[in-house]
């Protein structure tokens, strides 16, 4: 396959960046998305060219670094499958591909592709996690768990902080990864002693980080590549407004 690429450059944050055009020959359809751009790369490499910059790690699909707007979608055509997972099959030859980082005033371009995503870990450094006594786990059988309350878990805790929820919502909201983070523990009995705490500094650093309020337009869930059910905006606003009632 040949393809015509429209990629974003950017040496640095603060520099004014521009889509600049690239030509890629001899992609086989069988490569992942990533290893078509490891094939732009080494091209530009053997010319003296600076590479073109993304963020990826495992390319297995599950730890979220290699977000990127394909032709104006987060991750690329494909339903519920990251940029790693995404193959050169879902394009035709001598197409014409737009490739931009995620847009997000809170994900502040570093370079090229890459952003900086820092603003999901402060949320989850604001109350992401659970308080354990230290010593010997219980035993599992002793805490009782349903098995529908173990499945919503499970699902909200499938997120991979990608970013992609952000990207493409208008408002670039940050609902559905902090409800996600929020609901994972506040369904489990592990997570209930501090769950009245967490729900309001975690929404509270959500909104100290600059992203918007949820647009309810339910496009984060449509382009999350682990399909995330946006009902967990909705606890996420009912555990809100329940802490906040129980604090006066």
């Amino acid at each position: 396959m040949k393809l015509h690429l429209k990629i974003w450059r950017q040496e640095h944050r603060s520099a004014k960046g521009d889509m600049v055009a690239y030509e890629v020959d001899n992609i086989s359809r069988d490569m992942s998305f990533l290893e078509m751009l490891d094939l732009l790369n080494e091209s530009l490499i053997q010319k003296g060219e600076r590479v073109i910059e993304f963020d990826h790690d495992c390319r297995e699909g599950i730890c979220g670094a290699c977000g990127m707007m394909i032709n104006g979608r987060a991750h690329g055509p494909l339903k519920g499958t990251t940029t790693c997972q995404l193959h050169m099959r879902s394009f035709k030859d001598g197409q014409t591909v737009y490739i931009e980082p995620f847009r997000a005033a809170s994900f502040p371009v570093l370079r090229d592709l890459k952003i900086d995503r820092s603003a999901f870990d402060h949320i989850i450094q604001a109350g992401g996690y659970i308080s354990a006594s230290t010593g010997q786990a219980p035993e599992s059988n002793s805490i009782p768990v349903a098995h529908g309350i173990a499945e919503a878990a499970f699902d909200a805790a499938a997120c991979i902080g990608c970013g992609a929820c952000v990207a493409t919502c208008k408002n670039s909201s940050a609902a559905l990864f902090t409800s996600a983070k929020i609901s994972h523990l506040v369904l489990l009995p592990q997570g209930k002693p501090e769950s009245a705490g967490r729900v309001v500094d975690m929404v509270n650093q959500m909104d100290s980080e600059g992203f918007g309020h949820c647009s309810n337009t339910e496009a984060c869930e449509v382009e999350c590549p682990q399909e995330i059910s946006v009902l967990h905006i909705a606890r996420m606003n009912y555990e809100y407004g329940k802490s906040l009632l129980l604090r006066k």
